[in-house]
């Protein structure tokens, strides 16, 4: 790219404020916003395009052309080979990638409707925009592009407050204790160790994605945070944890989190829950066994004495709850790339269960379709990174419909009203932050 065709915003910026307004603008059909340790990245609009079916994998040029492809074994495979041949020497891409991927890449039972599913998008943007709280750098796209993108960015007042909505997350027209008792029957009879089964709880209006991000985002704590509107899908979510990490060096990283309790409650009250969740069997025994699959998800594709936990079973506080966390690193064996490390650890331990395939066969058929829920946001290069946002604490809209979801793990010793009640723990990262969208 040439000199020419990035721009240097000075700040001070609020990143925060700056990325919402951007997403919100209308500049950009569509979009992808990721948050990474202080730095926010957004690309807009569609340079290349790959969307990635269950039984197809079809790369997008900006003028329209098209080249769709069926494919045979690895879905994660398919997506690296078609990113690889990319006509650009040096790419970002940005995405997503829905819970059904598992389904194809674990060869579980097909979701409910069958036929070929979208499992992933991603988008090569024309526009990237680096934000942080001492600038941004605006590369690509026409001139006129930039300069309204470096206006909005310097733009002095923030946007106006708007109303909250109010929803009641108590009441279960789903049968959500229901499903947690017939998890626990099936966990009591041997047909798996521990499954995360979550709840969708529909929203009578409309909701303004960007502004919610906004709002949500001072609230929490995550580790990524995300803002997204492609191909008619709109999320915001504050991520808790990460699926994967990839460096440019070949490290691998993921940080599996289970055991919650509430937190935000003042700090007496936060005191107490964490030393009741350090000390809880059930709490603790749910994370050791999930930090025990994350180790030998990661053997798989890393070098076997390269793998180790850095960090075992310490406290991370999550916007509305608090999680025992703990980080497994390891060292990508030759002849593995990124997307396998990916498709080794996805979908999350602590967004499926133990064993896998047991549990996503249960999730598929005691739930409804997932989607992006338990999916991933992710960010890729040319140059061989990788990082993927587990998608939880999020807000979702689709053909007019919008939604939260929030799920538990189910183990032995489980109680369905402690369950329920998590679920709602873990809603109240999102729900008291939606901004309901503005009447025209």
């Amino acid at each position: 790219m040439s000199r020419s065709e990035t721009e240097q915003v000075e700040g001070p910026l609020d990143p925060v404020e700056a990325a919402a307004r951007l997403a919100g603008s209308g500049l950009f059909p569509e979009y992808v916003l990721y948050e990474r340790e202080g730095v926010w990245r957004f690309g807009g609009g569609e340079r290349w395009g790959v969307d990635l079916d269950s039984d197809r994998v079809t790369v997008r040029a900006a003028d329209g052309t098209s080249d769709s492809r069926a494919y045979t074994g690895s879905p994660a495979d398919a997506l690296a080979e078609a990113l690889a041949g990319l006509p650009d020497p040096s790419w970002r891409a940005y995405g997503w990638v829905g819970f059904d991927f598992a389904l194809r890449s674990r060869g579980a039972a097909p979701a409910a409707g069958g036929g070929a599913a979208r499992l992933a998008r991603l988008i090569v943007p024309r526009t990237e925009v680096r934000i942080t709280a001492d600038g941004a750098r605006i590369s690509g796209g026409e001139a006129q592009l930039r300069q309204k993108v470096r206006s909005l960015l310097l733009e002095p007042v923030a946007s106006p407050a708007r109303p909250r909505a109010t929803l009641d997350p108590q009441a279960d027209p789903h049968g959500y204790r229901a499903l947690v008792g017939e998890a626990l029957a099936e966990i009591d009879r041997g047909d798996y160790h521990k499954v995360i089964l979550s709840r969708k709880v529909d929203l009578p209006f409309p909701v303004d994605i960007p502004a919610t991000y906004a709002v949500g985002r001072r609230a929490n704590t995550p580790a990524r945070s995300f803002l997204l509107d492609l191909d008619g899908l709109r999320s915001a979510g504050f991520s808790p944890e990460l699926v994967v990490t990839v460096g440019p060096d070949r490290e691998v990283s993921t940080n599996p989190l289970a055991g919650t309790r509430a937190a935000g409650r003042g700090t007496a009250a936060d005191t107490a829950a964490r030393a009741e969740l350090e000390a809880d069997p059930k709490e603790i025994h749910e994370h050791a066994i999930s930090v025990r699959e994350a180790v030998t998800e990661m053997r798989s594709v890393c070098a076997p004495d390269s793998v180790a936990v850095s960090d075992f079973m310490s406290v991370s506080v999550r916007g509305s709850v608090q999680h025992l966390a703990s980080t497994v690193r390891g060292r990508l064996e030759e002849g593995a790339t990124p997307w396998h490390a990916f498709e080794a650890l996805f979908p999350a331990i602590t967004a499926s269960g133990i064993p896998k395939p047991q549990a996503i066969e249960a999730i598929t058929r005691l739930e409804e379709g997932r989607g992006l829920y338990s999916g991933a946001v992710v960010t890729a290069t040319s140059r061989g990174e990788l990082d993927a946002a587990l998608v939880l604490r999020a807000v979702y809209e689709e053909q007019g419909r919008a939604w939260l979801r929030a799920g538990a793990g189910i183990v032995s010793g489980s109680r369905p009203e402690r369950e329920f009640e998590e679920t709602g723990e873990k809603l109240a990262s999102v729900l008291p932050h939606l901004v309901p969208a503005a009447r025209p």
